[in-house]
């Protein structure tokens, strides 16, 4: 190949070389969510939406693309001292979005650098008005209040600030130390008022329940008694009108009475008897039964010899002329009276068997209705 050839061949391939620059200078493709700032001869000339462009080359050039979505950045902690003079790490977090590209490429040469030395300023100087408490428990106050400044600051910036986040607070060890006993100690005392009040409850309800049940077992008893009461009334009405529909006659209370007299010797404590009237009566009815008076006079004659009693000789006489008939039986040097009511029973006996007997012959029954003053026997002392 000759020199001439060769040196065409190069001139066709610069051309060629030049012709592709050229149109891929002069065609540009801009992606969603993004802006390209273009300048022409060193000046500001347009923004380049998303989509296909065409630039006139060598005269248009792109400066900057632009990310319109929104972005976080999160700065390193920056130690603040708050108004109780306590040092504290904070951790922020920043959520930010280009909203003007022109002003985010020409107004601050670097936005994100521009942002962060913004928000430690504001920071100190909204934290050295609290306290710790405050620091730690007002989160939102110091977010709403950093927004404000921050936004209000980079609005001119073209970035607009959406959200302000305090990631952490760290105090000194110290005071976490003192910290953590206070909320140990709060605990605590959380703890036993509670337990307190536990108790307490715990206590009432079981007043309540003793309460309740002591009332309860009350009126059970009272209802029982009153049961118990009406059954003992109603045995005593059944049995009180048996004997008086049965109409015992003066044999059958002289016998009851005499079976009463071992139960009330019984015991080495008994000094004084009482004799009750209606029994010397009793045994005049059964002498009279028996023919005429003169067998059963002496029946209880013989009875209140042994037993060494005096009948005041009055039927009719109440309950207080009974007992003034007690006698004392060391004082009388009476005879044993077991041995008395013995003899007493026996003669008795002897003079029911005659009084039979003489009843087969005659052919009579000898019954007798009692006195009119005389009164029924105890229900205990009928068998």
């Amino acid at each position: 190949m000759n020199p001439s050839s060769a040196i065409g061949l190069i001139v066709a391939l610069l051309f060629v070389l030049f012709v592709l620059t050229t149109i891929v200078r002069a065609v540009r493709v801009v992606s969603q969510a993004s802006a390209v700032i273009v300048e022409r001869l060193g000046r500001y000339s347009r923004t380049l939406e998303p989509g296909l462009h065409f630039l006139i080359p060598f005269v248009d050039r792109p400066r900057a693309n632009v990310d319109l979505r929104e972005q976080v950045v999160s700065f390193p902690p920056q130690p603040v001292i708050t108004s109780d003079n306590l040092v504290v790490n904070i951790d922020t977090v920043i959520y930010f979005q280009p909203t003007d590209p022109k002003s985010a490429v020409y107004e601050i040469a670097n936005y994100i650098q521009g942002i962060e030395q913004l928000t430690v300023t504001t920071l100190r100087n909204v934290i050295g008005s609290l306290d710790l408490e405050q620091t730690l428990t007002g989160r939102d106050q110091i977010n709403h209040q950093l927004r404000g400044v921050l936004d209000e600051a980079t609005g001119r910036w073209g970035i607009r600030v959406n959200r302000v986040e305090l990631k952490a607070i760290d105090p000194p060890h110290s005071v976490q130390d003192s910290m953590e006993k206070q909320m140990r100690a709060e605990r605590d005392r959380r703890a036993a008022i509670l337990n307190a009040e536990g108790v307490k409850q715990s206590q009432i309800l079981t007043a309540e329940g003793d309460r309740q049940s002591s009332i309860l077992r009350a009126e059970g008893q009272a209802q029982s008694a009153i049961l118990r009461a009406q059954g003992e009334a109603r045995a005593i009405h059944e049995v009180f009108a048996a004997i008086h529909k049965a109409n015992p006659d003066s044999k059958l209370l002289a016998y009851q009475y005499l079976q009463m007299l071992p139960q009330i010797a019984q015991g080495s404590a008994n000094k004084v008897w009482i004799v009750p009237t209606e029994l010397t009566q009793a045994l005049g009815g059964i002498g009279q039964g028996l023919g005429g008076g003169g067998r059963g006079a002496g029946i209880g004659d013989a009875l209140r010899a042994s037993l060494g009693l005096r009948e005041n000789g009055h039927a009719g006489e109440t309950a207080a002329d009974d007992a003034a008939n007690a006698v004392d039986f060391e004082e009388a040097a009476l005879e044993d009276p077991r041995a008395a009511l013995e003899r007493a029973r026996a003669e008795a006996a002897v003079a029911v068997a005659d009084a039979e007997g003489e009843s087969r012959r005659a052919g009579v029954t000898g019954q007798r209705v009692p006195p009119e003053n005389s009164r029924p026997p105890e229900i205990g002392h009928l068998q």
